[in-house]
């Protein structure tokens, strides 16, 4: 844990999201055998599971710090955990467009950059745009082929996976405003829990089975397992010490790896463009750690954590 705590939490989070990168093409092998509800609830029991011996400390923790970090709590396993995931899963696994709930991701810096100020005062300073702009640029750049001629197909694929992109910002701000007063494993605990509530009442409005064949099993285990409890352990440590508006440039390393693993995995090849993109976001994610945080991000007094002195 002293290892990990020398690394910059930005980076954690890139490498986070980065794992997520490879959730999709996961979910999508389920497309003909297990409806999205059934995969969230299976993860969430996993999880739920896994996490249960932290559960009455984080409940603790969370009634003692008050009504709004309950709220936030629930509000990130049921929204950010749950119903975020099944909006996604049924874009990706309930339509043939690969491409299209991955690309509308993209909201999700704007969104959070918005929640963040609103919520936790983090104000991005003029420096940010030099990180902000760039970044956008460059994963509009992975995401579409031909730039210039956009495309994105469906309204249902667009209003599933925009919902997804709100709430998952949003699930990024509250994450952030939950560690000012909870440990970073409660906050995990906490989201698996309301999550599996979520998910559980979920299974009987959408008239989906609570279980799933064996080999859909099998993919819904390294689901929790991988891109679950250990991708979630490296986000919430990570964001103890990132801002929400940094952190959401971080987490654009999720969708240029969730393009190109798809891409890949249908046997098609990327454009120069898209590789330009992927440079321009990799590039932007590791100057982040280089800059202070403060000269990028105006924090809350509660948030404004001493920079180390100089050597």
């Amino acid at each position: 844990m002293k290892k990990l705590a020398a690394v910059p939490g930005v980076l954690l989070i890139a490498v986070a999201a980065a794992m997520w990168g490879t959730d999709p093409i996961i979910r999508k092998t389920m497309s003909f055998g297990t409806s999205a509800t059934t995969i969230v609830f299976g993860e969430h029991v996993i999880l739920a599971a896994l996490t249960l011996p932290l559960l009455l400390p984080a409940l603790r923790a969370v009634f003692r710090a008050g009504w709004r970090y309950v709220a936030a709590a629930v509000v990130v396993g049921a929204g950010a955990s749950a119903v975020a995931t099944i909006l996604f899963t049924d874009a990706l696994i309930g339509h043939s467009d690969f491409i299209t709930p991955v690309v509308i991701q993209k909201v999700q810096p704007l969104v959070a950059v918005g929640g963040a100020a609103l919520l936790l005062g983090e104000r991005p300073r003029p420096r940010f745009a030099w990180f902000f702009l760039p970044a956008l640029a460059g994963f509009w750049l992975v995401n579409q082929a031909h730039p210039l001629a956009p495309s994105a197909k469906g309204v249902v694929v667009i209003a599933e996976a925009t919902g997804a992109a709100i709430l998952w910002a949003m699930g990024t701000v509250l994450g952030r405003y939950l560690s000012r007063e909870i440990e970073f494993q409660q906050i995990v605990a906490l989201r698996f829990f309301f999550g599996l509530v979520a998910s559980a009442i979920a299974l009987p409005v959408m008239g989906a089975s609570a279980y799933s064949n064996g080999h859909d099993s099998l993919l819904i285990l390294y689901l929790a397992l991988v891109t679950g409890l250990f991708a979630l352990t490296l986000y919430y440590y990570g964001l103890q010490k990132t801002p929400a508006v940094l952190s959401s440039l971080a987490e654009l390393t999720y969708p240029a790896v969730a393009v190109i693993a798809g891409i890949y995995a249908y046997s098609q090849h990327l454009a120069w463009s898209q590789w330009l993109g992927v440079a321009v976001i990799l590039a932007t994610v590791t100057l982040l750690p280089v800059q202070r945080r403060r000269k990028i991000v105006e924090l809350a007094p509660g948030d404004a954590i001493p920079e180390p002195a100089p050597a």
